[in-house]
C-alpha cells in the first residue's frame, strides 16, 4: 500500500453481533462509533487486527501503535521499525513482523513485550506483509525487486524469494496457496506454498491496478479493490465472477464472514459495503462517509466492527491534491452497525 502523510455511544456487542441473515439492502446501517486520538507525526498504512489477544495494530511514522480493542485505547508501541507499511500475526508464536521499506527488513518482535527480537533481511522495499499459518511461515511483498520474500517465522531466517513478475500489492491464502494482486499487471499471482512458486497469473479485467485484498473461505472468493471497482474472483478458476463501483482511491478490503459484507475504502472519503448474496453476485447495501484520505482500514470479525486511520487538514488546503496535514491529528475512526432502526446518539 501507499503511505500517506466526535465520541459517540459505543453500541452493545448484542447489537454489534447481528445475524447474517439480516445483513441485506436496506438493513445495513454502518456509522461512527468513536475516534480514537493517536496524534504524532508521519505517515501511516496497513492496520492489522490480532482478535486472540484483542489488539489492533496501526502503522504510523516509524512505529506501530498498539491499541487495545476492548476499551479502544493506545496501550503501547514497537518502535524502530524505519518506513514500516504492514504488521503481520502469529499468536500461537508470540510474534508480530513488521516490513521496514526503508531499511529492507523486518522486525520480529515479542508479542507480550513489544521489543524486537531480531532483524530479517528482504528483497527491496518491502510493503505488505502476511503471515500463512499452516506453514508457518511470513512473506513479504517487495514492490521495487517485485519479488517476495519467504520467511521460517519460528527461526526468523529467509528461506525463499519468489520472483512475481511485477509490483506486488496485498495477498491471502486459502492453506496451499497464496494470492497477492500485481498491480502493474492488473492480475493475480497465486503461490504454491509448498513450492515457494509462481503457479498462475490470473487477469482482473474490467479491474485495473489492484490494490487491496480480501478472501470469503467457504465460497471460494476474493474481492480486489481495482480501479473504480470492488471485483469478485473465483480463486477455484480464476475468472471474475462479479464487480460492483466503488470511491475513487481504493487501497483496502476486508470480508466480514458473519455478515457476508465486503467492505472497500477509499482515498476520497468513502467506504463501499457491499453483501454477497450469492457466489456470483454482489449488491452494494450502504456507501458509508468516512474521512478524506482514509483508504487504509481493518476489521474486527468478533465486533464486525471496521477501522480507518485518518487525520484532519488545514483548512483551506482542502482542494489541493495533497492537502496538509493537522500536526499531531492522526487518528483511528471506528465504524459498526448501529441498531436496527435507529442511529446512535451523540
Amino acid at each position: 500500500m501507499k503511505k500517506f502523510s466526535l465520541s459517540l455511544t459505543v453500541v452493545t456487542a448484542a447489537l454489534l453481533s447481528f445475524a447474517p441473515g439480516l445483513a441485506r439492502s436496506g438493513e445495513v446501517n454502518y456509522q461512527l462509533l468513536k475516534t480514537i486520538p493517536i496524534g504524532g507525526e508521519g505517515g501511516w498504512d496497513y492496520l492489522s487486527v490480532d482478535s486472540a489477544s484483542r489488539r489492533l495494530y496501526v502503522s504510523h511514522g516509524s512505529k506501530a501503535v498498539v491499541i487495545d480493542l476492548g476499551k479502544e485505547v493506545v496501550v503501547g508501541e514497537i518502535t524502530n521499525t524505519p518506513g514500516i507499511h504492514g504488521i503481520a500475526i502469529a499468536p500461537k508464536l508470540n510474534r508480530a513482523f513488521t516490513s521496514n521499506g526503508r531499511e529492507n527488513k523486518v522486525s520480529v518482535v515479542n508479542l507480550k513485550t513489544l521489543r524486537t527480537i531480531s532483524r530479517v533481511g528482504t528483497g527491496e522495499n518491502p510493503d505488505a506483509i502476511f503471515y500463512e499459518p499452516l506453514r508457518e511461515e511470513v512473506y513479504t511483498f517487495n514492490g521495487r525487486s517485485k519479488d517476495a520474500t519467504v520467511i521460517d517465522a519460528k527461526s526468523d531466517k529467509a528461506v525463499a524469494t519468489i520472483s512475481l513478475g511485477g509490483k506486488p500489492e496485498f495477498a491471502q491464502a486459502d492453506g496451499a496457496r497464496i494470492f497477492v494482486n500485481i498491480e502493474d499487471k492488473n492480475e493475480v499471482a497465486v503461490i504454491d506454498t509448498a513450492k515457494h512458486e509462481v503457479v498462475a497469473h490470473w487477469p482482473i479485467a474490467p479491474g485495473e491496478g489492484a490494490s487491496g485484498m480480501a478472501i470469503d473461505l467457504k465460497n471460494h472468493r476474493l474481492f480486489l479493490g481495482a480501479g473504480k471497482l470492488m471485483v469478485m474472483l473465483d480463486y477455484d478458476t480464476g475468472k471474475v465472477a462479479g464487480s460492483v463501483p466503488i470511491g475513487d482511491g481504493v487501497d483496502a478490503n476486508a470480508f466480514d464472514p458473519a455478515t457476508q459484507l465486503a467492505f472497500a475504502s477509499c482515498r476520497d472519503g468513502t467506504t463501499t459495503i457491499a453483501h454477497e448474496d450469492a457466489p456470483d453476485k454482489l449488491t452494494v447495501v450502504q456507501t458509508l462517509k468516512t474521512a478524506r484520505g482514509s483508504r487504509t482500514m481493518t476489521l474486527d470479525p468478533t465486533t464486525h466492527k471496521i477501522y480507518l486511520a485518518a487525520v484532519d487538514y488545514e483548512k483551506g488546503s482542502e482542494g489541493q491534491r495533497r492537502p496538509n496535514a493537522v500536526p499531531g491529528s492522526f487518528k483511528v475512526l471506528v465504524f459498526g452497525p448501529a441498531p436496527a432502526g435507529g442511529t446512535l446518539k451523540q
